[in-house]
């Protein structure tokens, strides 16, 4: 993040070569371009700034491709526009919050528009919450107007009546949202005074989600950021199969509207569906979370094989750590085209890994993209030479603004604290440990699950496996192994102990080791630790 003269100039230059590279800066017509730039200063960097410009740049050019058919970023912008009227007549305006609970379709992304043209937040709501957590959700965050896909109806039962609620997708076509014809009569709706803010639930794998308010972008500079790192470029068709609302689907969504991509929506996942519809789409990107990956890699051979894949430049994840036996098998399968993206709904992004880095060091969440610092400190806040494990620190123009109910993460120097612990290595790869909260102390020493996770993964019979630290009256703490095995393997327990024991030493060994047909997860595909069955006998 520079701050003197040349480095800025060094800096915007990178930036514009960035963006050149990607097709987001490039010749076109003079006064679609006008247009565009004219949009932007209307709309600002919103989603709706963004499919209004794109609507004049590009407005025949496909923006959306989801089971219903494909949709052109004028269309688009004008199902926005008309949404909009809909959600302030049903009480939605300026720095009002408009909760959005939908599977992944263009519904979603016209209603993000839609609030952007209002001025109100949207707060993306996670399609895995339990109904009483929904309702607290929604209280916290005092949600207004409610537009949700009509399968989860039950699931907002318990949300009060009084708060309107529009209807996103149906099976049966019927719907709030505009799916056909759109009003083509002028926009009679003024920009909003201040921009509304996307707030994205954390992941709430260890209590209640909290909301976390993004900060409006400055425009495609930000995006350069990633861009630097993962090469997509203007062209590509991005299949975006994590949650929009996750932090990854979400910027899926706002990458491909800003280089004007085509985002192809599916509304659930399903392994052969991806490749089907990498075939049949030709898509060149895909956006997932790492348990979608193993999910593929876990199709027979012959059905993978059924479907040309070839189109696939890049497989962007990020979500959740991946073992290198997951990297290493996926890229043998695929093709170099893996890149993992680490980072926090706070933070937005730390490093990149691409497929080199991952080839060279499976372990590796790679480097800080362009614009971004990065920091391992101590418990003093000071900063740690290579190969020293501390706390780290991430400084970017898309840190969020604080959680809704007030609080923050703690900054120093311009930094926001991960809350994960790494290293940093002498080629500049950074290494993450784990969370700070996942650490135990065993016996006097400090250990963590990942490294224990990625030795257990390795064995041949095991699919996947979660690490977590139990009560011990002996040691304080002790792990616990929760394994998946392949269809078919038998597993000894003790095998599983003596290869740990071999690879990271006595106070690493999982005491207790307990085998489950799968791992509680969330809809963003991450291990819900408090859902493991801790009660289960050992082994």
């Amino acid at each position: 993040m520079a701050t003197d003269g040349p480095s800025r100039v060094r800096h915007t230059f990178e930036v514009a070569r960035v963006l050149v590279r990607a097709g987001v800066l490039s010749p076109g017509r003079p006064d679609r371009i006008a247009r565009q730039l004219r949009a932007l200063k209307t709309w600002g960097a919103t989603i709706a700034g963004g499919y209004a410009a794109a609507g004049e740049r590009a407005p025949d050019h496909a923006a959306v491709v989801d089971e219903r058919g494909e949709s052109t970023f004028a269309v688009m912008n004008l199902r926005g526009r008309a949404l909009a009227r809909s959600l302030r007549e049903a009480g939605a305006g300026p720095r009002s919050r408009v909760g959005l609970l939908c599977r992944n379709h263009s519904g979603f992304v016209q209603t993000m528009i839609a609030c952007g043209r209002l001025g109100a937040d949207t707060v993306l709501l996670n399609t895995g919450l339990s109904a009483p957590q929904l309702a607290d959700v929604a209280q916290a965050n005092g949600i207004t107007v409610l537009v949700a896909d009509e399968e989860f109806a039950e699931l907002c039962a318990l949300i009060p009546a009084q708060v309107p609620r529009l209807t996103a997708w149906s099976d049966s076509g019927a719907s709030d949202l505009a799916w056909g014809s759109v009003p083509l009569d002028g926009d009679d709706q003024e920009p909003p005074g201040s921009p509304g803010r996307l707030i994205v639930l954390t992941s709430g794998t260890t209590g209640t989600p909290k909301g976390a308010r993004r900060p409006t972008p400055r425009g495609p500079q930000d995006a350069a950021s990633i861009l630097s790192r993962i090469p997509l470029r203007s062209s590509d068709r991005i299949l975006v199969s994590a949650p929009a609302f996750h932090a990854w689907g979400l910027a899926g969504v706002q990458l491909g509207m800003t280089m004007r991509a085509t985002l192809v929506m599916r509304r659930v996942f399903e392994p052969e569906d991806v490749l089907r519809t990498v075939q049949e789409q030709r898509c060149t990107a895909l956006f997932a979370v790492p348990v979608m990956l193993q999910r593929i890699l876990d199709l027979p051979r012959s059905t993978r094989a059924a479907y040309d894949t070839s189109s696939l430049r890049i497989v962007a994840v990020s979500g959740s750590a991946m073992s290198p036996k997951l990297i290493t098998g996926f890229m043998d399968e695929f093709g170099d085209v893996l890149y993992n993206l680490y980072g926090s709904t706070e933070v937005s992004w730390a490093t990149i890994a691409t497929p080199q880095d991952m080839r060279t060091s499976p372990t590796t969440a790679g480097r800080a993209p362009l614009g971004t610092r990065l920091a391992v400190v101590d418990a003093d806040g000071a900063e740690l030479p290579p190969e020293r494990e501390g706390s780290i620190f991430v400084g970017n123009a898309m840190l969020f603004d604080g959680y809704t109910n007030g609080r923050s993460k703690r900054v120093a120097d311009g930094l926001m604290e991960t809350g994960d612990r790494g290293y940093i290595d002498a080629d500049g790869l950074l290494h993450v440990a784990g969370r700070d909260d996942d650490m135990i102390v065993s016996g006097g020493e400090n250990v963590f699950p990942r490294p224990v996770e990625e030795a257990i993964v390795a064995l041949p019979g095991v699919r996947e496996v979660v690490v977590a630290g139990v009560p011990d009256e002996e040691f304080g703490q002790r792990f616990a192994a929760f394994v998946v095995p392949h269809e078919g393997a038998v597993l000894d327990p003790n095998e599983i102990r003596m290869r740990v024991r071999g690879v990271l030493g006595r106070f690493s060994v999982p005491r207790d080791v307990v085998f489950l047909e799968e791992l509680p997860r969330n809809a963003a595909g991450k291990v819900v630790k408090r859902r493991l069955p801790f009660d289960v006998p050992r082994q």
